[in-house]
């Protein structure tokens, strides 16, 4: 039997749960974030002006709601939830700022912070989206994280769990998974990766990302694997290492490598040579 190309798309426009406009989605969260960190051009001259702002944010935002409802979801209920809930959010966002200008030192300024570091915006779009994972909202949380990760090479899974004053410097590469948990002051390096030990869609309702606990800091490009791997409190993971076990509390982990040096010099190199 011939494939019916045109059918097979017709079928699956009937089977799609939502009726979604993404670049609305995505546009509204990168709005939302220029706004309240105040990276707008214009100024908002009056408080009754960012009120109105806010106003029609949460209005677009109802809307968008809408677009993934279903029996279970009252979006209504849900936008009041979040703009009432975003000022602790934001106060969190406000120590991550701060973490990041006290532990990096190219860091001038907190408006530096905002408009410039990949690392926040990352971090600022998870916190967003994991509110709403938390209430079980469809499609959004991802679509956030996932517009975040393509601005930023930074992909955080909004189930994740993170604590207080985190800390991402650089960033690109950086993978968290959606049963990760980290707790405060964790620093994270580009290239690190908080994963599983395997794909299997069997244990996909189980824990299978690691814990980060408070004050550990992972340098670039280090791989911690599997749901009962635990990094104790205050440890330093080097670069590059591979840990699929539970490390204890203030530990200093590294890869030792071979380097090898020699001199260039062509005196050094046979002359004349046959192969």
């Amino acid at each position: 039997m011939e494939f019916d190309f045109r059918e097979h798309l017709h079928e699956g426009y009937h089977r799609r749960r939502f009726d979604i406009q993404k670049k609305k989605i995505e546009n509204f969260i990168d709005e939302f974030f220029h706004f309240v960190f105040l990276l707008d051009y214009h100024r908002c001259s009056t408080k009754n002006e960012i009120g109105i702002r806010l106003d029609g944010f949460k209005a677009e935002f109802s809307e968008i709601l809408k677009s993934v409802s279903n029996e279970n979801l009252n979006t209504e209920n849900l936008a009041e939830h979040f703009f009432e809930t975003f000022p602790k959010i934001y106060l969190e966002l406000e120590n991550d700022a701060k973490a990041l200008l006290k532990n990096d030192p190219a860091a001038t300024d907190i408006e530096e912070i905002y408009y410039a570091y990949p690392g926040f915006y990352a971090i600022a779009i998870f916190r967003f989206a994991h509110e709403l994972h938390l209430k079980n909202v469809p499609l959004i949380p991802r679509i956030w994280t996932e517009f975040a990760h393509s601005k930023t090479g930074i992909d955080i899974h909004p189930g994740a769990e993170i604590g207080k004053n985190f800390f991402i410097d650089h960033g690109t590469g950086i993978v968290i998974g959606e049963t990760t948990v980290i707790g405060d002051n964790v620093k994270l390096y580009q290239g690190v990766t908080l994963g599983a030990l395997s794909v299997s869609k069997d244990i996909a309702n189980t824990k299978r990302h690691p814990n980060i606990e408070d004050n550990v800091t992972i340098y670039s490009n280090a791989t911690i694997l599997g749901g009962e791997t635990v990094i104790g409190e205050g440890s330093l993971i080097g670069g590059n290492v591979w840990i699929t076990s539970s490390i204890p509390a203030n530990s200093v982990v590294y890869h030792k490598g071979q380097v090898i040096m020699k001199n260039k010099n062509p005196q050094n190199e046979p002359i004349n040579y046959f192969i």
